[in-house]
């Protein structure tokens, strides 16, 4: 009986080392994955004070969006990888602050922010959870910026509708993550970035407010390697 039992023993050892080297070979460089998931993007703002002849301490605030994103990495190598996403523009609600703080909804802006990120991932790709770090260079793409009738009044009272646009920006964005994975395919993952972006708006009035916007995103994604 002892001597079956070391033999089940050394059998199970052995099927679990090869299930270890299929899962390796799966998730080696040269593997893609791919994502789907949301992301919460959340501005963290210091704005600055819209120009003269606006009130004294005329600041806005900007409110954070939920859109869905598609993510696909490519393994350099065991550790090293590529990642960047696609998804829907970030549709964010534009409100005042400072001394017309309550006035409500001065605008809407989408925002674009595509990054590409350089990783590292640790632990063996067979772990069941891969913490990971990463640095990426994002473009932050402002469009179809809309000023409202209270940013008329408030630049522009009686007058033509106030428009504005925002400066594209190239930027950083620092990552932090944990991957979780369920077998040699499937896994989930959550995700932390937080960019840096300083910007300036410029109003048709001739005015101007420069804005610190620095975002944090929070990524929920579930993912499978080819």
């Amino acid at each position: 009986m002892k001597v079956r039992m070391n033999s089940v023993a050394k059998t199970l050892v052995a099927a679990a080392a090869l299930a270890c080297a299929a899962g390796a070979s799966a998730q080696s460089a040269g593997q893609f994955t791919v994502k789907v998931g949301v992301n919460q993007l959340t501005p963290k703002v210091e704005s600055g004070d819209i120009s003269a002849p606006a009130l004294p301490f005329t600041k806005a605030d900007v409110k954070s969006d939920i859109q869905p994103v598609v993510i696909i990495a490519y393994g350099l190598t065991d550790n090293i990888s590529l990642e960047g996403a696609l998804g829907t523009p970030y549709k964010h609600k534009i409100i005042g602050a400072g001394s017309i703080a309550g006035t409500g909804e001065l605008g809407t802006v989408e925002a674009l922010p595509p990054t590409l990120f350089a990783q590292y991932r640790f632990f063996a790709p067979t772990a069941t959870f891969r913490p990971f770090v990463g640095i990426g260079a994002t473009y932050a793409y402002f469009m179809k910026a809309r000023g409202s009738g209270k940013l008329t009044a408030l630049t522009n009272p009686g007058g033509n509708p106030t428009t504005f646009d925002i400066d594209n920006k190239f930027t950083y964005t620092a990552q932090v993550g944990v991957a979780m994975n369920f077998n040699e395919k499937w896994f989930a993952d959550v995700t932390v970035n937080k960019s840096r972006v300083r910007t300036d708006v410029h109003f048709s009035t001739g005015q101007n407010q420069h804005m610190k916007l620095d975002p944090v995103a929070v990524v929920l994604a579930v993912g499978y390697k080819f």
